[in-house]
């Protein structure tokens, strides 16, 4: 596994799903990572859970619609672990459903939580990631953005598909302070997939039938492996591009 013995990581939504795969990876490697999540319980829970495996962990409250939050948890990594390495930006308010079924409310909410929160975090950690000499910031896209069909997830697509575009003019306008900027693109068996397998069971043995590797990914092996070897020394010179981590399913080309 790739050594990131030294490195301060935060992860927000990081009490579950994705984000907790990525920071339990990321711990094992040496990180010391700060969890942040709107739910304040339910990250102490899960940091709870990398202490009791060796790592170093800490929880803050972060709702990623609030700017005072965001800088809270990196004041919070800053005052606690002394710096910042990587950030991954996880959490965010997914709008689901047809045009005609998503609310204003609801598709103003995914723009908030997730373009918009990801611009103003990478906004806030630049700063101490130039201080650190670089670092890796991780950005969170999904393939129903380059869906054959589009029906029932243009909201969400659309949303995610904003995050590849600010991740990319990051990439491109940071790289001379060696940050790195990446996307990723998960499938993995976080709680809103098992959610969604059991209430349509149909489309998701279908889903799974698309998948070339015959299998959803599994929340640590998969993805935070994958993750964390790409903040490592080894993946240096990758930046501003998307990556599917999903058995070889989307074309993002």
């Amino acid at each position: 596994m790739v050594d990131l013995t030294g490195k301060t990581a935060i992860i927000t939504g990081a009490g579950q799903g994705v984000g907790f795969g990525i920071a339990c990876t990321m711990s094992k490697a040496g990180a010391s990572v700060v969890l942040a999540g709107r739910t304040l319980a339910k990250v102490e829970q899960a940091a709870a859970e990398i202490a009791s495996r060796g790592g170093k962990a800490i929880a803050v409250a972060c709702d990623v619609k609030s700017p005072a939050d965001m800088q809270a948890a990196i004041d919070t990594a800053l005052r606690t672990f002394g710096g910042l390495d990587i950030l991954v930006n996880n959490a965010q308010e997914v709008p689901l459903g047809t045009l005609d079924e998503v609310t204003d409310e609801a598709f103003t909410a995914g723009f908030e939580s997730g373009p918009l929160a990801t611009f103003r975090f990478m906004k806030l950690a630049r700063p101490h990631l130039a201080a650190r000499g670089g670092g890796v910031i991780v950005n969170m896209a999904t393939s129903a953005g380059v869906r054959w069909d589009m029906a029932g997830y243009g909201p969400y697509g659309a949303v995610k598909q904003a995050i590849r575009v600010l991740g990319r003019a990051a990439a491109s306008e940071w790289g001379a302070e060696n940050i790195r900027v990446l996307t990723i693109a998960p499938h993995a068996l976080s709680p809103g997939l098992e959610w969604w397998t059991e209430t349509y069971p149909e489309e998701a043995a279908e889903f799974v039938k698309s998948i070339p590797l015959g299998r959803v990914g599994s929340l640590e092996t998969d993805i935070g492996k994958a993750v964390a070897a790409l903040c490592g020394p080894e993946f240096g010179y990758l930046t501003g591009t998307t990556i599917p981590l999903d058995g070889g399913q989307a074309n993002f080309d």
